[in-house]
């Protein structure tokens, strides 16, 4: 099917183009231009002058449309990621938190199907799992919570090729050497639910760890142990030039003014977007995979309230967090929600910007910042 979007202001790799078009099928972008005359197209939708940006890429993201990608079902899948498709995410790494290695096993066999299948959404697993600090573990069930232990990480990964990004705690034995062999395989490894210092973290990213998940969130700052203050974890990241870090940004996790500071500091280069969302996100359905988890203040949370358990957040709430909240540039929060994330993960060569050539995954916002229509490989989503 051949589509032309006309009369939008398009956000390209070279900035703003207000007034052009876009044309595109379900393989890729064929021209952006100002006014392109196409009387053959199947469909023709004028803008009127609403944003066209490229879609969201979430690199952390454990469910959605009352599912959860721990079921490990293909039913599952596919309504969790339409659920967020409908909300401006055309690109998708499901996320597992900690269970059994049997489960992780079983949801990336389902993930390893899905991102084989032709026009799939599905660029790879991340594993939030197992190797945590069980003293910053938060909502992740302690009884699943391991040191990283070699045969069954290599076991794990000569069972499958579908995982593109691991986390772990640094300080943990054995989680240096974990970073090395899984970054050796062009895995990113991320630093997670930890309580390390300058130390640690640097040996980390000298071992191979280049991401920060979810960023001042299951993570220690500067502290006192008695009469001396101690950095923690967040501000030595702040001093790790290359590590890029990823943000939940809902305004709640991570509130308005740290999230600005996160980006002066940080930069577009370096700061992805994420939703870390739970299942019940843009569904209905008040039920939660988790029963030890409540939606309260529209986040998730513990039970006993004594942390923050995950969002309900989508694409298009981030992006309009940091413009709205944040004071940063529309354009900025898009490259944050898709050029940043597609470079990291090594698919900016055909995702992440709005590009001849590229797939078209493409989002249409109106001047409230809604989401208007949506475009997931050229195929158009229902809202």
């Amino acid at each position: 099917m051949l589509t032309l979007i006309t009369n939008g202001q398009v956000l390209t790799s070279q900035g703003w183009r207000k007034n052009f078009d876009i044309l595109f099928d379900q393989d890729r972008i064929i021209l952006i231009s100002e006014h392109i005359d196409r009387s053959d197209c199947d469909q023709k939708i004028d803008a009127e002058g609403k944003y066209i940006i490229p879609g969201g890429i979430d690199l952390h993201v454990h469910g959605g449309g009352g599912h959860d990608f721990l079921e490990g079902t293909e039913e599952a899948f596919s309504k969790a990621i339409e659920a967020h498709q409908r909300h401006g995410t055309t690109a998708i790494y499901p996320t597992l938190a900690a269970a059994s290695i049997d489960t992780i096993l079983q949801a990336a066999k389902v993930t390893e199907k899905l991102m084989n299948e032709p026009h799939s959404p599905i660029m790879g697993l991340h594993l939030e799992c197992p190797y945590l600090n069980p003293e910053m573990a938060g909502a992740q069930n302690k009884e699943h919570i391991t040191n990283p232990r070699k045969e069954e990480y290599m076991e794990i990964l000569s069972q499958t090729n579908c995982i593109k990004r691991w986390d772990a705690a640094p300080e943990l034995e054995g989680a240096l050497e974990f970073g090395r062999y899984i970054s050796s395989r062009g895995i990113i490894a991320a630093v997670a639910h930890t309580k390390a210092r300058y130390e640690t973290i640097k040996a980390a990213s000298e071992a191979g760890y280049n991401f920060a998940t979810h960023f001042y969130n299951a993570m220690t700052s500067v502290h006192k142990c008695r009469e001396y203050k101690h950095e923690g974890t967040i501000e030595s990241i702040y001093l790790m030039d290359d590590m890029n870090v990823e943000v939940i940004a809902d305004g709640i996790h991570v509130p308005p003014a740290i999230l600005r500071m996160i980006y002066k500091f940080k930069g577009v280069e370096r700061t992805c977007l994420v939703t870390d969302a739970m299942g019940c996100t843009a569904s209905d359905s008040t039920t939660l995979y988790d029963p030890r988890v409540i939606i309260e203040d529209g986040v998730c949370k513990l039970s006993d309230r004594s942390a923050l358990a995950g969002s309900i957040a989508t694409m298009d709430r981030l992006i309009q967090t940091m413009v709205l909240e944040a004071e940063v540039s529309l354009e900025d929060a898009v490259r944050m929600s898709s050029e940043t994330p597609a470079k990291i993960m090594g698919i900016y060569h055909k995702k992440g910007s709005l590009e001849e050539g590229k797939d078209p995954d493409i989002v249409m916002l109106n001047h409230d910042l809604q989401v208007e229509d949506v475009w997931c490989m050229g195929r158009r989503v229902r809202r």
